[in-house]
């Protein structure tokens, strides 16, 4: 299995390649403004270095937010063209669960928030425990495990909300450590201080292996989709509510 994975959501634009297991390659350049005009020479310079074609790819991967609005398109936009182009699976990862997976890759934590900035005084809000290996979503295998239990289909039995929005200095639900992006370098949420002190690691720095890694892992579990169902999360629509909103905060 092959699998190219792409992110120009978080602050450095990001190409990896993963075969059978193995990170074969990966290079990052940073220019936050410049991505429209990195990520093609960047997937060239990845296939020309690992002697593959696109035909040979597997699958896809890419970060499809939430985050930064450019950064989303960009990566979607190319991924989808890709996809059309060459007839190649897409595998759309959460940008929460890739910070979140950074975070354990970092600092070992295997029960956590992942917190980003949503800017208008709000961070975007994903709870994450490892299994198998991956930081993945908690609601998603609470429903998971309800769908099973039920031998039903998951839309029929349960709402989730693997991702949310939450407002600044408001406190999550469990005290759990907080997983945070390098560049957001202050605390954006109030820390429980009982009955211990809720922990907040602020250097967490993602990058597009991190990306492969967990797109594989998806690939291999549940396959790919389609261009037409690899679809952006950007968090910022009248779909998505807050805690508070939800009457949780």
């Amino acid at each position: 299995m092959k699998l190219l994975a792409i992110d120009s959501v978080f602050d450095k634009c990001g190409v990896a390649i993963i075969a059978d297991g193995d990170i074969v390659y990966h290079a990052e350049k940073t220019g936050k403004r410049q991505q429209t005009q990195q990520i093609l020479p960047m997937i060239d310079e990845a296939l020309q270095a690992t002697g593959l074609q696109l035909k040979e790819l597997s699958a896809l991967a890419f970060n499809r937010g939430p985050g930064a609005f450019s950064g989303i398109r960009i990566n979607t936009a190319v991924v989808q063209a890709l996809s059309f182009a060459h007839d190649i699976p897409c595998v759309p990862v959460s940008s929460l669960q890739i910070l979140a997976q950074a975070g354990y890759e970092s600092e070992q934590i295997e029960h956590g928030y992942a917190v980003l900035d949503a800017r208008m005084k709000q961070v975007y809000l994903g709870e994450y425990q490892l299994v198998d290996g991956i930081m993945q979503s908690v609601a998603d295998l609470i429903a998971g495990s309800v769908a099973n239990a039920q031998e039903t289909s998951l839309d029929s039995t349960i709402e989730t909300t693997s991702e949310c929005l939450l407002d600044y200095a408001q406190t999550t639900d469990k005290n759990l450590p907080l997983v945070c992006l390098a560049t957001d370098d202050k605390n954006l949420l109030a820390l429980h201080d009982s009955p211990c002190s809720q922990q907040s690691y602020q250097k967490i720095v993602p990058n597009a292996k991190t990306l492969a890694k967990i797109g594989a892992y998806l690939f291999t579990k549940d396959g790919g989709v389609s261009a037409e169902s690899a679809l952006p999360v950007y968090l910022r629509n009248n779909a998505w509510k807050t805690l508070k909103e939800q009457g949780k905060g």
